[in-house]
């Protein structure tokens, strides 16, 4: 749904047609039980903070400006209710930490990546992403996966886009780091065939 259908949409709520307001959940639903699910860990959890950014979202709707697309803002607000229930929950994930690399690891690793098809190596991906920090899974699944630049996600973190950058690159170390202990035995499996 584009800029101007949201819009619309929008225009019509804050005139008073209530209704309309359902359309807006449907279109962006999924998306933002997914990313409540990434942060969250808890499918419960993540419904219920879905429910709360829809209250969040309708509340606050006349201040939506429009400077931003409308789903960066709906992002921002999922975000933010997530880290609110986090805090209020006390659920913080233990930090990984970076591993140093040598090329050949890198080298394996990658072999071992590009030998799966895509649905599988897509699995794979999303199975270490759920072992990351909630913080740095929903970074990386909004730049990889729902195509955010960096300068949508500094809107949606409250940061410079060069933060985002240094944090992306910390959040891929650690996701590099998690994927290399789930492919272990493909990359030994790897280092035998050479």
């Amino acid at each position: 749904m584009g800029f101007i259908n949201d819009q619309h949409h929008i225009n019509l709520i804050l005139e008073g047609n209530t209704n309309e307001f359902s359309v807006l959940v449907n279109q962006y639903k999924n998306l933002v039980f997914t990313l409540s699910y990434k942060i969250l860990k808890s499918k419960e959890e993540a419904e219920e903070a879905s429910q709360d950014t829809f209250v969040k979202i309708y509340r606050s709707l006349h201040k939506f400006k429009g400077d931003a697309k409308f789903s960066t803002w709906i992002y921002k607000i999922t975000y933010n209710t997530c880290l609110d229930k986090l805090k209020k929950c006390k659920k913080i994930n233990s930090t990984i930490y970076i591993e140093d690399f040598n090329k050949h690891q890198v080298h394996a690793m990658e072999d071992v990546l590009n030998n799966i098809d895509d649905k599988e190596r897509n699995q794979k991906i999303q199975e270490c992403l759920f072992l990351l920090p909630s913080k740095e899974a929903f970074l990386l699944t909004l730049y990889y996966f729902d195509d955010q630049s960096t300068e949508e996600i500094a809107k949606i973190l409250d940061c410079s886009a060069n933060n985002v950058k240094i944090k992306l690159f910390r959040s891929r170390k650690k996701l590099a780091s998690i994927l290399k202990r789930q492919l272990e035995p493909e990359i030994l499996a790897s280092y035998e065939r050479k």
